[in-house]
C-alpha cells in the first residue's frame, strides 16, 4: 500500500530546513530528466543552509543585502 502524499507532505515539512534542501535534492536527482542546473542549485542551497545553521558563517538581514547592491550598482 502506497502512503498518502499529504502524510509524505506533512512529515517532509516538519524537518529541519538543512534537512528539506537534502532531502529535495535526493528527489530532483531521482528524476529521469536532465536536472544539472537545478541540482547544482539545490546543493549550493544546501550548503549554504548548513553554514548558516552551523554558525559558520552569519546571516545577513534582507535590508542590509539590498542596500548594499544598490551601492554596488551605483
Amino acid at each position: 500500500m502506497k502512503p498518502d502524499i499529504s502524510q509524505i507532505e506533512s512529515a517532509a515539512l516538519s524537518l529541519s530546513v538543512s534537512d528539506r534542501a537534502n532531502l529535495a535534492r535526493r528527489l530532483i536527482d531521482s528524476l529521469d530528466v536532465e536536472v544539472s542546473v537545478e541540482r547544482e542549485w539545490v546543493n549550493e542551497i544546501a550548503r549554504r543552509v548548513e553554514e548558516l545553521e552551523s554558525g559558520q558563517v552569519p546571516p545577513v538581514p534582507g535590508e542590509e543585502v539590498l542596500e548594499q547592491a544598490r551601492r554596488f550598482l551605483e
